[in-house]
């Protein structure tokens, strides 16, 4: 039989959380107690009252059979109704929006829909992976722009992006199909405001150029400042749609359900995509996505304060252990500057050297992107007692110092260009 080295695979680099997760899994069958920080994995379990309404669904027999590929229409109609309540953005359901197998899924299944030969991607760097790679394994080319928070993190941003976006597009020799925008961001927790989506509407409208929105974290925030949604500029249903997930709002990771909302070509090309290729999530599931959406919000707030609390704890206990994190103004997540004493060293060998010697899991920042070297990721997925004993252990990390590591090769995905401006 032939080598299985199909032509899609050839276009993915290698995964950079692999030899991490590897480690972690050795250590465990060890017997080692790891504080995972690494994947943003809810730990909270689901509100109960959404857990209820599943059950309920399920224990009708005719919600075992096909569902519907689009979503069911009450799933839709409550999707609708959140964007009126949250962003004052009125949605028809019948042709504004689609359920996704999780937002994952939902922009992966667009790339595929809406990508032909010789279309370009740009995408922030660093960025969620599924934003480029959705994209490279259709045979897209992806543009990555630099994107870094600004001097003060808990302030709205994305100049050097805008910056480095508009340049992109007016020196290409080909205009890219679409853009990726992502904020609250994952990795780095940065933020924008309605300036910036209504100036980047504007010049894409102006270039034809689609808008892709990912705001899978728009309810996870910790300040007086709820993230905008790009639906709310007048005009911006003209070429843009917006994907969400219940996972993070809600504690729903496993449930794989969320959402693709916004210019109906778009959510049309998805959805047809979509009808050929799923029935669907299981129908029980979407009821019950219904009924958090609809129904009472207070365990959205709980979930935000106990992430702020977690981020609050780690932001301290680590400053005392002698690492200086930025306070991360949403999600789940801070992005940090490696320790001094560590920077001659990749993040990978950074978060290896940290697994090994103080039994700490995070993620390198070299998994989102070109730009995300130098930086980790860490998830706020522990109770505040485990992040207070990871700070620990850091600071006896930190005080034996760096010892010296032998230089790990890092070769960029092979379609993807970086355009760091």
């Amino acid at each position: 039989m032939r080598s299985m080295d199909f032509h899609r695979i050839k276009l993915l680099p290698p995964y950079v959380f692999a030899e991490v997760n590897a480690m972690k899994a050795k250590a465990r069958a060890a017997g080692q107690d790891i504080i995972d920080l690494g994947m943003g994995n809810p730990d909270t379990g689901t509100p109960r009252h959404i857990v209820d309404k599943l059950v309920e669904a399920a224990q009708n027999p005719r919600a075992h059979r096909y569902s519907a590929s689009r979503g069911i229409t009450g799933l839709r109609k409550a999707i609708a109704a959140y964007y009126g309540r949250r962003f004052g953005v009125d949605i028809d359901p019948e042709t504004e929006t689609c359920v996704t197998i999780g937002s994952k899924e939902g922009l992966a299944t667009l790339a595929s829909a809406m990508t032909g030969p010789g279309d370009s991607i740009v995408t922030p760097d660093p960025s969620y992976p599924i934003h480029a790679h959705g994209f490279l394994i259709v045979g897209a080319e992806v543009v990555a722009i630099r994107q870094l928070p600004g001097e003060d993190p808990s302030l709205p941003s994305g100049r050097d992006f805008m910056e480095g976006f508009k340049k992109t597009v007016e020196t290409a020799s080909r205009k890219p199909l679409a853009v990726i925008l992502s904020y609250p961001s994952n990795p780095t927790a940065q933020i924008v405001g309605l300036d910036f989506y209504g100036e980047m509407v504007d010049f894409c409208r102006h270039h034809k150029i689609y808008i892709l929105s990912d705001i899978a974290y728009s309810e996870i925030y910790f300040n007086d400042m709820p993230p905008p949604s790009v639906l709310q500029i007048p005009k911006a249903r003209e070429i843009a749609i917006e994907f969400t997930s219940m996972s993070k709002t809600y504690s729903m990771p496993g449930w794989r359900i969320g959402f693709g909302t916004g210019n109906k070509d778009l959510v049309r090309a998805l959805t047809k995509i979509k009808s050929w290729l799923d029935y669907g999530a299981f129908t029980p599931i979407q009821v019950a996505a219904a009924a958090a959406l609809n129904g009472p919000q207070d365990c959205v707030a709980h979930i935000r304060q106990l992430y702020q609390g977690r981020r609050d704890v780690l932001v301290q206990s680590m400053a005392a252990a002698g690492w200086d994190i930025p306070s991360p103004p949403a999600s789940m997540f801070a992005w940090a500057p490696l320790p001094k004493g560590f920077r001659h060293l990749t993040s990978l060998e950074f978060s290896k050297l940290l697994l090994t010697e103080a039994q700490l899991a995070v993620s390198p920042g070299a998994a989102f992107g070109a730009s995300g070297e130098g930086f980790i990721r860490i998830a706020l997925v522990e109770n505040e007692q485990r992040i207070r004993q990871a700070a620990r252990v850091v600071k006896k990390f930190l005080s034996a110092g760096a010892p010296e590591v032998k230089p790990v090769s890092a070769e960029p995905p092979p379609a993807r260009k970086a355009a760091n401006r």
